[in-house]
């Protein structure tokens, strides 16, 4: 006769005492395909490009901000609750951090929005390039407020590549409107301030229910706005907020998909492609090609960016930036 292992006994909470959170799982060595994951990252920098496209010419034909981010956000609960419900996994949507989830959707909003309005105010391939300064904005908030150690590569690299941004918005003297920098140096703020929120949540959560959440909570708030906002449509409208609405979402299902086949150090470096097509979405869309200082500059702010996502590796830390969490894109 063969005996029963008794279960261990679990030993109750104490009153006020939180709850542990279960460890992550690891994905399986299959699902480690290092060449997928790096093409389905390029074409997730392809798609996320094309929304900011499509955002420029909406705003440029009367569409209101906020009615933008409105259409932006709506097709990601019904689509996202639809897929899990016909897949039986809506218990994957459960959360005991609902608060932690409406304090992210707050400074996601803020920073859509900047994001958004500095691809409104810049030509794409400055907007693109400024918002490649999220990696720095993280390493300054790591060493704020996770008090992590920073040493002088990564600090030398911060400097770098904010010499990049005044090459290319050289201040006072320009190309580019001094508001917009600033707006889309905002928005790379914002962003890197939300990847540290994401990197908590992703503790406990499922990115898709990260990215459900999110729009869960913000879509009521721009609700609230669009009776202000909402103007009759044309159909050239409607169809541009549709695809930046569609465009949006597959977006982050494929940054999600590129971190479930590769580790983030070595996907992360692809994002960078997305300012060739921001530069040939200019140039095909708006017959503009970035001036010599953006040329200069953009090297700096992509060459530091690389030194920061090489250094973390090395170190055995997450990169910080917008890409290394499953968060909203810029959009």
């Amino acid at each position: 006769m063969i005996a029963r292992r008794r279960p261990d006994k679990v030993k109750p909470l104490a009153l006020g005492q939180p709850r542990p959170i279960p460890p992550r799982m690891t994905s399986p060595a299959h699902h480690h395909r290092p060449i997928l994951a790096l093409v389905i990252r390029l074409g997730a920098a392809f798609v996320l490009s094309v929304m900011l496209v499509l955002v420029k010419l909406a705003s440029e034909s009367g569409v209101h901000l906020a009615e933008i981010l409105f259409w932006r956000q709506l097709p990601s609960v019904p689509l996202i609750g639809l897929w899990l419900a016909v897949t039986g996994g809506l218990h994957r949507l459960r959360t005991g951090r609902i608060g932690k989830h409406g304090l992210r959707a707050l400074y996601g909003l803020v920073g859509m929005a900047l994001n958004f309005g500095a691809v409104t105010l810049l030509p794409l391939a400055e907007a693109t390039t400024i918002n490649f300064t999220t990696a720095f904005w993280a390493v300054i908030l790591s060493a704020l407020i996770l008090h992590e150690k920073v040493g002088r590569w990564r600090w030398t690299a911060v400097a770098l590549g904010f010499v990049g941004v005044l090459v290319i918005t050289q201040p006072g003297d320009g190309h580019i409107p001094l508001l917009g920098a600033l707006i889309g140096l905002g928005a790379a703020f914002m962003i890197a301030l939300i990847s540290i929120q994401v990197r908590d949540l992703a503790r406990t959560d499922e990115p898709l229910a990260i990215v459900f959440w999110f729009s869960a909570f913000s879509i009521p708030v721009l609700g609230v706005a669009m009776p202000f906002v909402a103007e009759p449509h044309s159909l050239y409208q409607w169809s541009l907020l549709a695809g930046l609405a569609l465009f949006g979402l597959l977006g982050q299902v494929l940054l999600t998909a590129a971190l479930r086949y590769g580790a983030v150090a070595s996907v992360i470096v692809m994002d960078y492609s997305a300012l060739i097509w921001a530069t040939l979405f200019g140039w095909l869309v708006y017959e503009i090609l970035p001036p010599a200082t953006t040329w200069f500059g953009a090297p700096l702010i992509v060459g530091a960016g690389l030194i920061i996502a090489w250094r973390e590796h090395t170190l055995g830390k997450p990169p910080h930036s917008r890409a290394g969490v499953v968060q909203e894109p810029s959009p």
